[in-house]
């Protein structure tokens, strides 16, 4: 069910990715958003310092994603990871660790409009991001890494499932989120 309204209309939204061609897919494809794009680590970097955005959506190979992840989340911009050649259990793990509500496969663009309206709608209800990704793109994740993937790491996956409203991921969030920090 694709919800009506649009979380995503208005928002300004950083893309970083070094392929050209994904900037200019992912800009014509959110196109009711403020798009600011970035090919390399160090103008992500430098963006991601002077401005505020309401989300990012990283590439993990090429720019160094995972690093700009951590400097996302400690600026509180909810962040989504896209990557084509880093989809792997390690950097799914990696990615809900350091903070991301979701780690899509580039393979999901047709449907990124989609899929960023229900995580952010989700993100923005106080819901779970992943719950929802894992809803939608379960069988994906089992079919790229084999049906038992999880087993390999059972007591990350355990405690995550366990807690998907207090994940490790919300947790640094929090941590960094000023309207809670606010508060103490």
């Amino acid at each position: 069910m694709t919800e009506n309204k649009s979380y995503l209309k208005g928002k300004s939204i950083l893309v970083v990715d070094d392929e050209e061609d994904i900037l200019e897919t992912i800009e014509d494809i959110l196109d009711d958003s403020t798009i600011h794009t970035a090919r390399d680590y160090e103008s992500a970097s430098e963006k991601i310092k002077k401005n505020q955005y309401d989300l990012a959506i990283l590439d993990i190979m090429g720019v160094n994603g995972l690093q700009l992840l951590e400097e996302s989340v400690a600026k509180g911009i909810p962040t989504v990871m896209l990557t084509a050649h880093a989809v792997n259990p390690e950097t799914l793990m990696t990615s809900i660790r350091n903070g991301a509500i979701s780690y899509l496969p580039k393979e999901s663009l047709a449907d990124l409009d989609d899929l960023l309206n229900e995580l952010l709608g989700a993100y923005e209800r106080g819901e779970a991001p992943w719950k929802l990704l894992f809803d939608k793109l379960g069988d994906y994740f089992d079919k790229r890494f084999g049906a038992d993937w999880k087993k390999d790491d059972t007591a990350f996956w355990d405690d995550f499932e366990g807690t998907f409203q207090i994940g490790r991921g919300i947790q640094e969030r929090l941590k960094r989120d000023p309207n809670i920090l606010n508060k103490f």
